[in-house]
């Protein structure tokens, strides 16, 4: 849709190589490897804060043969993640994507550390499916490593702030979880409450002084190093300053209509444009039509930023782009629960660890289990998806007993000696001195899940789940209870009184999106390129076609494909580089295998750097808090 010149010629001009709409990880990837290769970048970002979706998020990328964990020590081959990749991704396999990501993936890590802030860490993460061909039980993640927000100066007060609901009045965990151990052992262990003491201080001195926590971790910490390189490099970031329209001329779109806060600019961008919103989270037309519960008249609660409305789709859309709704799975599913906050207000808590909990269990209105509970969070979304699909409502029950929830929490609810009583009578939290209490106050079919309870105990005894195998893979037993055996993920709902939490659906991100091709220019319905306009990150279609195989499969091919954009946009001449880059990956792999070459992936997947290997004491908790 070409832009009407009389109409904006009260817009104030602005004038740039390239144009980035959007301050996420893709974005800002994008902006900050164009802005190295020597283009003059702006940014724009609707909200008033920069970070998008990633300042919430885990700050976990998931880099197949990334040197970060090479040199921790991991072994990986290009192989077996093709494998893993074909297996996963099944008809949406991309040979083009996939290539590209496998071949740029290590070389985008090695860039960013070496030119910019951004500094990652290994973790010991497994695939999600560690057991698919081509699976591993370790080095494929990597996370942002902390960082202090201060850096930022003035600008510390435009980074988006964590999730509320995933911290401790406003703290963030550290990655290596010690901060965790110290908290779940305060009241047992005199190190442990000295530490949460001088942990305590620290962070209240921070509200004082800055009012937020300036040691950050996860997505926030990335969040925060990618933008002191965009800002640092001279990139302005231009918050609370939506994109209204593209401005197209002949057949290549130029720039773009933009609100800011003093008033209307028109942005011409010599080299193109690239969309980088967010994605559709919060667009309701489109998840009517793209999210079967919602399609049914079912809640959706997504905790991503609220300003992810669909900007970049409608706007790919009247250039003449197209968004397919192709994928069985159109978003990263994510359980969630409501949250009454203080004002009336609500907040969203997402699910990521009391699932793996032994004595957890979830359980349908129906009363039945209906899935493996400590798979991922996608997967339990599918699975409760499709479990409530004769309904309109999709919503699941976790429900333990009392020793249980003092252990280890339950959703919002926090273990020992947090009072329970405060979300019990706010309707958060349901009890009952029996099951059938339980049911009959939680709105759950009472006779059903007592024979439910019956049937998980007669397994559970033993360390079983003799109805869908929890605990049973590495990733299932990784944010499980090591204390716990046989069996990390399983032990029995055992004597009353009784707990349980409403869970529903929500998600971390869109999947579905605009079509694109390798280097992220927006295709139109034809296949042909449109001439200036691009997408990256969750605006453009996932190149794992609705799956989720492992921790930071969105940020891991957000930077990548961000950062093969900036460099197609700036005139980078990839076509050599990439083939020896290819082969110089392949060597560096293959010296990084078993001297044996003919290894298989399931061998060498088992084998566990003493590097990445956590200690004997380390928290179940790993992890908490990190939206991957």
């Amino acid at each position: 849709m070409a832009s009407n010149p009389t109409a904006t010629a009260s817009a104030r001009p602005l004038d740039c190589d390239l144009l980035v709409i959007g301050a996420g990880a893709g974005g800002l990837a994008t902006a900050i490897t164009a802005k190295k290769h020597g283009l003059d970048v702006i940014v724009i970002e609707k909200d008033r804060f920069f970070g998008g979706t990633t300042a919430f998020s885990g700050g976990v990328l998931w880099i197949p043969g990334n040197p970060v964990s090479a040199r921790a020590g991991a072994r990986d081959s290009r192989e077996a993640a093709r494998d893993y990749l074909r297996a996963e991704t099944g008809a949406f396999y991309d040979d083009a994507a996939v290539e590209a990501f496998l071949d740029a993936g290590p070389r985008m890590v090695e860039w960013f550390e070496r030119e910019t802030e951004v500094k990652f860490v290994p973790t010991l993460y497994p695939d999600y499916h560690p057991t698919q061909p081509g699976g591993v039980d370790i080095g494929r993640s990597i996370l942002a490593a902390p960082y202090d927000i201060r850096n930022l100066g003035a600008d510390m007060a435009r980074l988006r702030p964590p999730l509320a609901t995933i911290t401790f009045i406003g703290m963030m965990f550290n990655s290596s979880n010690a901060d965790l151990k110290h908290f779940f052992n305060a009241t047992r262990s005199l190190a442990s409450a000295m530490y949460v003491t001088k942990r305590l201080a620290a962070h209240l001195k921070e509200l004082l002084l800055y009012r937020r926590g300036v040691q950050v971790t996860s997505g926030n910490a990335l969040a925060a190093r990618l933008a002191k390189t965009a800002l640092s490099l001279g990139i302005p970031i231009r918050t609370s300053t939506p994109a209204r329209e593209l401005i197209v001329e002949g057949d290549r779109v130029t720039g773009a209509l933009a609100a800011g806060p003093d008033g209307e600019l028109r942005i011409r961008a010599r080299r193109g444009v690239v969309l980088a919103s967010g994605g559709f989270s919060h667009d309701l037309q489109r998840l009517r039509a793209a999210y079967p519960h919602v399609k049914r008249g079912g809640e959706h609660l997504s905790p991503v930023p609220e300003a992810n409305t669909g900007d970049g789709a409608r706007l790919a859309e009247r250039a003449g782009g197209t968004v397919p709704l192709r994928f069985g799975q159109a978003a990263a599913w994510m359980p969630v629960s409501r949250v009454p906050m203080a004002g009336g207000r609500s907040g969203v808590f997402p699910h990521l660890l009391d699932r793996y909990k032994p004595g957890i269990i979830g359980v349908t209105r129906q009363g039945r289990r209906f899935c493996n509970e400590s798979e991922s969070y996608h997967d339990v979304g599918a699975a409760m998806i499709e479990a409530c699909k004769g309904e309109r409502e999709t919503a699941m029950w976790l429900v333990c007993d009392h020793a249980t929830i003092r252990k280890y929490g339950l959703g919002f609810a926090k273990p020992a000696p947090v009072p329970l009583g405060p979300l019990i009578r706010k309707g958060y939290l349901f009890k009952g001195a029996t099951l059938a209490e339980l049911g009959a106050k939680a709105g759950i079919d009472g006779a059903a899940l007592e024979a439910t309870v019956r049937e998980y105990n007669q397994g559970a005894i033993h360390g079983e789940d003799r109805q869908f195998g929890r605990g049973t893979t590495s990733f299932n037993r990784y944010l499980a209870d090591p204390a716990n055996q046989p069996n990390p993920c399983v032990a029995p709902v055992g004597a009353g009184p009784y707990y349980a939490v409403k869970v529903i659906m929500g998600d971390l991100g869109t999947f579905d999106g605009i079509r694109t091709d390798t280097v992220g220019r927006v295709l139109r319905e034809g296949g042909d390129a449109i001439d200036g306009l691009y997408a990256v990150g969750n605006d453009r279609a996932s190149m794992m076609g609705g799956n989720y195989p492992g921790a930071g499969i969105t940020l891991g091919p957000i930077m990548t494909f961000g950062w093969i954009t900036g460099r197609h946009v700036a005139g980078v001449d990839d076509a050599a580089a990439s083939d020896l880059a290819a082969d110089a990956g392949r060597a560096a792999l293959a010296r990084a295998r078993p001297a044996d070459a003919s290894v298989t992936a399931d061998a060498h997947a088992a084998t566990v750097p003493a590097a990445l290997a956590p200690p004997a004491h380390e928290l179940v908790a790993r992890g908490a808090g990190h939206v991957a």
